[in-house]
């Protein structure tokens, strides 16, 4: 995984679960605006989200952090 984008993710899981509590959800839209800025960036998350964990549409943000923590 790109490093931007694994800094993003635990950025943006980090927000959320400060905000809402440790069983927020999201999806893999949650770290991209609504506007399609960066189409790379939002299908390489999508392939890490979908085709290479099979994860559900919504996941603890606690989880994916973990999940993104952990990879080399």
């Amino acid at each position: 995984m790109n490093r931007n984008l694994k800094e993003k993710i635990v950025k943006v899981c980090n927000a959320k679960i400060a905000a809402k509590g440790d069983h927020v959800g999201l999806s893999f839209y949650a770290f991209f605006a609504n506007k399609n800025d960066t189409p790379e960036l939002l299908m390489e998350a999508a392939t890490w989200w979908i085709l290479d964990h099979k994860l559900d549409h919504f996941e603890k943000a606690i989880k994916i952090k973990k999940m993104v923590l952990e990879e080399n």
